[in-house]
């Protein structure tokens, strides 16, 4: 061993740490000494005196920090330690502000993605129920297992069959309706309020709080002789909704006791309450009274008179304490059996349904998915820190190199890594829950009408949980490699060669693998996005079987309770009168259901003359509409013809139905002439007089099981209250007018939900457009996150390999060699990760089947299309340092070296 170099060497590790001082100053000395001659013999041997004196500053500046290291050594209190470790850390990382910002960026746009997506997977998923005990409470809907479909709602009657069928089974157990109400205002016009109706032990059941008067008793819902066509019968009881009671009644506790506005003249229910402020019904609406109702009424409806057909009360239970869903549920299948006399479907039984689970039952699949992007972005981003963090160690071996031989431990430089690891989380951290609160404002605003519980979405302690568990997660994923890394440098290999051997071949294959995972990861998100793009291309193909463009739709009820049928018919023909009378209006009409608007209730009618294990099983939604509706709406007539007035009227029992379920029920035939099975005994027979295009009532993305068109008047006029105007223009601009209109005719009526078809197609897009939204953001930012991480491992890989380049380059290669070696090499990293990504995404993918619209989730052209994506983008990180390799100097190049 050279004398000079002693200093250097392994006898040093073993110094006692008392003896710190003296050896600062010999490495000192020794140090510049041994750089003050390589300066001058780097100028004699013609290399630049100024690269070679910053070369030499560098490595004292790395002296210095190792005498900062050397102090730290004395101290032996664990919290001194600590508070030395993170003091340093952030010296270190101020001295490089550009590494600092890059690496807080990145991580705050992973950890930020998370957070605020984590915010609504909390609200929606994971937050309990705000209700008592809401791991017990299940729903009890009916399940038609012949055609795998469901009904939340029963009769009045029926209800109460299960209920006093099911007392081993729930501690308790709560039926609700909800419906419209109208009262009047002081300017004699009619204010519309939602009203649910509840069995007497409801808010029992769900531990709702009574801020003023007294809760339903068990004598509010003994049965009253109901009038006919009155669902409230007069002196029942009823309690305010906290926020209805301020805004009518202005907060007076006066009002207990005293009635509600009645209707036509009728006495109102009784006021005996006021239920506390922020209580909400998550279930089912029905009747889209929303889930804050007015006013609650106690169920006392005489069940006898209500018809079983009648479906309208759901039913929410506890189970007893103890007990099993599997095990209730097979008591409840013994009950299913003695209720399914009354189900008009023989395949009917009864199920048990967690109640939170059925609540977010439709966007699980979508939120999840979401989720899975974010924590690959965050894996992408803590990947992208990583390589940098590798770069900079490789920078950095000369400095970590002096404290190895100043005795510090393998251990002491792992801690400082990571104390450096956990100072850019904990930066990333605070500014992506920063960037998370934007987001969740954001998200808030454009987060579709189906996701329950998205208003409560907040930073609460669980979401800052989830950040500072990320934070930390991330810096053990990026800051444990290059610590390890970092902390095993050849010393005396460092020291003697100036650190021109820097980034061995160990330190580019762990580089080159992050960035292999990184491009996998980001496929798997780019292929998501592609099959969300193709997804949502698809749904806005889609014929809805009418013409959306110029139809405007609004809601308008009255209190019809008393009204006999011919004022109600009445009613309905002079406002379809005075709506086509409007100048610009072509035709007008009105229907139950208003396609993309709402569900409704479903019956399964059955064709005659179809084969009979179909008759049984095949089951069929229904539209009641006025005659006219299909020529407003421009709905294809197949065969046969449509609605005329002589139609619209109970008795006459003629219906039109849609060409999926002619197809399904009287194959390789016409269906016109044709009879079909209702599950009214009423009317159970009823005559096809033709066939339409089908329309998707419920869904874009639903072509349905076959609809049932029905005459307004074939159970009685006036059910259907929603309308739709055909113009010539904008329909936006004739909705004063459409007031106006129907105002002129009676003041009572109510206009509501006034809005364009237009509207409605593009809020049942919204589902759709917000996942492809969301992670084609994801994709694009792992997409950019990876091509800097390739562009980052090829510029490291031609600074290490200058000497080489120079030393072909001399030999004869062409630039254009050098150019598609460096290109090829990107490539080569790119396809290994695409690879990867691409096994992996034919698994991952298949959970976003039930996002996809018209698009297999192994989509093969997808697949292809995202490949030569990615390979673009490679092929771009590639050709700076590429470039840069091809014009370098071979004399510049060996002089460096």
């Amino acid at each position: 061993m050279r004398p000079e170099h002693w200093i250097y060497t392994a006898p040093l590790r073993w110094r006692s740490l008392f003896r710190c001082r003296r050896v600062e100053q010999e490495l000192e000395d020794e140090l510049r000494f041994h750089l003050e001659r390589e300066i001058h013999e780097n100028v004699a041997r013609g290399k630049d005196p100024r690269e070679a004196r910053r070369r030499a500053l560098l490595a004292l500046d790395g002296v210095e920090r190792c005498k900062e290291e050397c102090r730290d050594m004395r101290h032996t209190n664990g919290i001194d330690n600590l508070i030395r470790d993170f003091t340093y850390a952030g010296r270190t990382l101020r001295k490089s502000p550009i590494f600092t910002a890059a690496a807080v960026a990145t991580l705050a746009l992973g950890i930020g993605a998370g957070t605020a997506i984590f915010s609504v997977t909390n609200a929606v998923l994971l937050r309990p129920l705000p209700y008592r005990d809401p791991d017990r409470l299940v729903l009890v809907p009916w399940e038609y297992r012949a055609t795998h479909g469901r009904n939340f709602f029963y009769s009045n009657a029926d209800f109460f069959d299960l209920r006093d069928g099911t007392r081993t089974i729930f501690e308790d157990i709560g039926g609700v309706a909800l419906f419209r109400a109208f009262v009047p205002r002081e300017d004699g016009s009619t204010e519309q309020i939602a009203k649910a109706l509840v069995t007497a032990g409801f808010f029992r059941l769900m531990g709702a709080k009574i801020a003023w008067g007294r809760d339903f008793t068990e004598a509010d819902g003994v049965p009253q002789p109901a009038q006919a066509e009155v669902l409230i019968p007069p002196g029942s009881a009823a309690i305010l909704g906290y926020e209805y009671w301020q805004r009518r009644y202005g907060g007076s506790t006066s009002i207990l006791g005293q009635e509600m506005f009645g209707s036509g003249g009728a006495s109102g229910p009784r006021i005996v309450g006021v239920l506390a402020p922020g209580f909400k019904l998550y279930f089912p609406p029905g009747g889209g009274a929303g889930a804050a109702p007015d006013f609650w009424v106690a169920n006392n409806v005489g069940y006898d008179n209500q018809h079983r057909n009648l479906l309208t009360v759901g039913a929410i239970g506890r189970l007893k304490s103890g007990l099993t869903l599997a095990r209730a549920q097979q008591q409840l299948d013994a009950l299913s059996r003695a209720l399914r006399k009354n189900s008009f479907d023989p395949s009917a039984a009864l199920r048990l349904e967690p109640m939170h689970r059925q609540l977010v039952e439709e966007v699980r699949p979508a939120i999840l998915a979401l989720m899975g992007a974010v924590i690959f972005l965050l894996l992408i981003a803590c990947a992208n820190v990583a390589n940098l963090l590798l770069v900079r160690a490789s920078l950095r071996e000369r400095e970590l190199a002096v404290c190895t031989a100043l005795g510090g431990s393998r251990w002491r430089l792992v801690r400082q890594m990571l104390a450096e690891a956990l100072l850019l989380s904990g930066l990333g951290t605070v500014l992506g829950v920063a960037l998370a609160w934007l987001g969740i404002r954001g998200l808030l605003g454009i987060a579709p009408a189906n996701l329950p519980r998205i208003e409560s979405t907040s930073i609460d302690w669980h979401v800052l949980a989830f950040a500072a568990a990320s934070g930390l997660a991330a810096a053990a994923v990026f800051g444990v490699m290059p610590a390890l890394r970092a902390a095993s440098p050849g010393v005396i290999q460092v020291l003697r060669g100036g650190g021109r051997t820097a980034g061995s071949g160990a330190g580019r294959l762990l580089r080159s693998t992050v960035v292999v995972a990184e491009v996998a990861l980001s496929f798997v998100l780019l292929v998501g996005s592609g099959l969300m793009l193709r997804s949502f291309l698809e749904l806005r193909r889609v014929d809805p079987g009418y013409d959306p463009h110029g139809l405007l739709t609004f809601y308008v009820t009255r209190d019809w309770q008393l009204t006999r049928q011919e004022g109600r018919l009445a009613w309905l023909r002079e406002i379809q009168a005075r709506l086509r009378a409007l100048p610009g209006v072509e035709n007008a009409t009105n229907a139950l259901v208003l396609p993309l608007g709402g569900g409704s209730p479903t019956r399964r009618p059955a064709a005659r003359e179809a084969r009979p294990p179909l008759a049984s099983s095949e089951g069929a939604d229904f539209q009641q509409v006025l005659p006219g509706y299909f020529e407003t709406l421009r709905t294809p007539l197949l065969a046969g013809r449509t609605f005329t007035e002589d139609d619209n009227a109970p008795g006459r029992n003629r219906v039109v139905i849609d060409q999926l379920l002619a197809q399904r029920a009287f194959p390789g035939e016409s269906a016109v002439g044709k009879r079909i099975l209702l599950p009214d005994p009423a009317a159970p027979w009823a005559e096809v007089i033709g066939v339409v295009a089908p329309q998707r009532l419920f869904s874009l993305a639903d072509p349905g099981r076959g609809t049932i068109y029905f005459s307004d008047g074939f159970w009685g006029v006036g059910v259907s209250r929603y309308w739709m105007v055909r113009t010539k223009g904008d329909p936006t601009k004739y909705a004063a007018a459409v007031r106006a209109g129907i105002s002129k005719i009676d003041r009572q009526m109510v206009i509501s939900k006034i809005q364009t078809m237009e509207a409605l197609v593009d809020r049942d897009q919204a589902p759709t457009r917000l996942s492809l939204l969301l992670i084609g953001v994801f994709a694009a930012i792992a997409l950019l996150l990876a091509g800097v991480g390739l562009y980052g491992v090829l510029a490291t890989v031609v600074r290490q390999r200058t000497a080489e380049i120079g030393v072909r380059m001399a030999l004869g290669a062409a630039p254009s060699g050098i150019f598609k070696l460096v290109v090829g090499q990107g490539l080569r990293l790119s396809a290994m990760g695409i690879a990867i990504g691409l096994l992996a995404a034919l698994g991952l993918t298949r959970v976003m089947t039930t996002m996809l619209v018209g698009v297999r989730a192994t989509d093969p052209s997808t697949f292809a299309a995202m490949t030569v994506v990615f390979l673009l983008v490679a092929a771009v990180a590639s050709w700076v340092p590429a470039a840069r390799a091809a014009g370098l100097d071979p004399n510049t190049a060996l002089h460096e070296e």
